[in-house]
């Protein structure tokens, strides 16, 4: 375990209330900016192409909030097929409480 990592582990304290309710996390995988007309006239088996590529990184948030970015993964083993997300870069959310 890093430095980091023992930090933050610290930082959430099993006494804390706080740390055992769960949140949910939204991954961004793109975004898409079609004209109204376009978006109305879509159908099942459109295509709505995104502004990145498969190979860019995901971004998780909080609410509105960034706090991450990672590659998405197929799970493999037990949960084949499933998506998971690697974490590449962690905001420092210590610095925002």
């Amino acid at each position: 375990m890093d430095e980091a990592s023992v930090s933050r582990s610290s930082a959430l304290d099993s006494s804390n209330p706080f740390t055992s309710v769960p949140i949910e996390v939204s991954v961004c995988v793109g975004k898409a900016r079609p004209l109204i007309r376009e978006l109305v006239a879509l159908g099942e088996n459109a295509v709505l192409a995104l502004d990145r590529s498969v190979e860019d990184p995901v971004e998780l948030y909080v609410g509105d909030r960034l706090i991450a970015r990672g590659l998405l993964e197929e799970q493999e083993g037990d949960q084949n097929g499933q998506l998971i997300v690697r974490l590449t870069e962690v905001v420092d959310l210590q610095a925002g409480m």
